[in-house]
């Protein structure tokens, strides 16, 4: 147990003393508010350790600086911490922010964000939309459904009119997610193969003609869910090998899954055999298409989207118009190339050195 301490100011000297400072602080924070000309946003991300929220965080403060508005950032603990992010939304209102950025990790966090909406804030939804969708006032997000369909298109041009026997390692197979739909479909969609389905995966004809290229014969050889992660990814792909050895093209719903697949193949001596197609745009992605694990990777640019909503803001706080959907969509597109070691004709694409230069941040036209 520590003793008391005779020296320095006695406790109620210490008290009174905390009482003024914090007095001068919140009369500051007051005269903050108050200032009409002080824009103050918030960034609330799903957590700050995962690179891609990251790379939204570096953008967001950069564009901050340049727009000399006042930025706050939250996140949350881990992934699915709604808590976290409906303290900070509180907080934002409380604070008399003009707008808040969210990637949001749940349902539950949009009572918070209808609030907000009602105390005046601009709402714009990051990479996700929000469920219902006019939660957020806008959502600035990659066009999931036009990234499948680059890395489709690709790969019916590689394959030059032979037949293909396709892996699909989706994200889920007990939950329907709008990004997992999306990807897969516009995959098929490329290739030139029916979905069957606008809402459920696998729900395709298993063999066919696809159109894409010169066209040929294919054969979908298996479904399988990676949760999205490598492990996942190595477990889909040594299943769907067992199913059907004879594989020759594998889709992959991000890169993480892409780089278990890849493993798996590795380790049944079939990297020869087949290629890989998948989707994210990450620094480390753009590093495996040059290295030849990833034939063709489509690109997202997360900070593009970070970027853009604290310029929207800023400018909607100063008078400015509201952000826009894209044309013929309901959220603002902010882009996607595909980008390749291997180019085929009539398929544009970058290089892996022209997509390092732009990985995860604001290029995207």
């Amino acid at each position: 147990m520590r003793t008391a301490q005779h020296h320095g100011p006695t406790w109620w000297k210490r008290a009174i003393l905390l009482s003024l400072s914090t007095t001068v602080m919140c009369a500051l924070a007051a005269c903050a508010a108050s200032d009409p000309n002080q824009v103050g946003l918030s960034l609330i991300l799903k957590t700050q350790t995962n690179p891609y929220f990251v790379s939204m965080k570096q953008s967001a403060d950069e564009q901050a600086h340049e727009a000399k508005v006042h930025l706050s950032v939250a996140a949350g603990t881990a992934d699915g911490d709604t808590q976290t992010q409906i303290n900070a939304i509180d907080t934002a209102i409380a604070r008399g922010d003009k707008g808040i950025l969210i990637t949001s990790n749940g349902d539950a966090v949009n009572a918070a964000l209808r609030q907000a909406k009602d105390n005046g804030l601009f709402v714009i939804a990051l990479d996700t939309p929000l469920n219902p969708v006019n939660t957020a006032d806008i959502t600035f997000a990659t066009d999931n459904e036009e990234a499948g369909r680059l890395i489709g298109r690709y790969t019916g041009a590689r394959l030059k009119g032979g037949k293909a026997v396709v892996a699909m390692l989706d994200l889920y197979d007990d939950q329907v997610v709008s990004v997992d739909i999306e990807r897969d479909h516009g995959f098929l969609e490329g290739m030139g193969i029916d979905p069957g389905s606008k809402g459920l995966n696998a729900k395709e004809a298993k063999q066919g003609h696809y159109t894409a290229g010169k066209g040929g014969q294919y054969v979908i050889a298996c479904h399988q869910a990676t949760q999205g992660a490598v492990d996942g990814g190595r477990t889909a792909m040594e299943q769907c090998l067992s199913k059907n050895p004879n594989i020759n093209v594998v889709y992959t719903i991000n890169e993480p899954a892409g780089r278990g697949a890849y493993a798996a193949m590795r380790a049944a001596k079939k990297t020869g055999q087949a290629f890989i197609v998948t989707i994210d745009g990450s620094c480390e992605g753009m590093g495996n298409v040059k290295s030849g694990m990833f034939a063709a990777d489509a690109t997202q640019y997360p900070g593009k989207m970070a970027g853009l909503g604290v310029s929207s803001i800023a400018k909607l706080a100063r008078g400015g118009a509201p952000p826009k959907a894209s044309s013929g969509k309901n959220f603002l597109d902010t882009g996607t190339n595909l980008v390749t070691g291997h180019p085929v004709p009539g398929i544009k694409s970058q290089t892996p050195t022209q997509g390092l230069k732009a990985c995860w941040g604001q290029a995207g036209d």
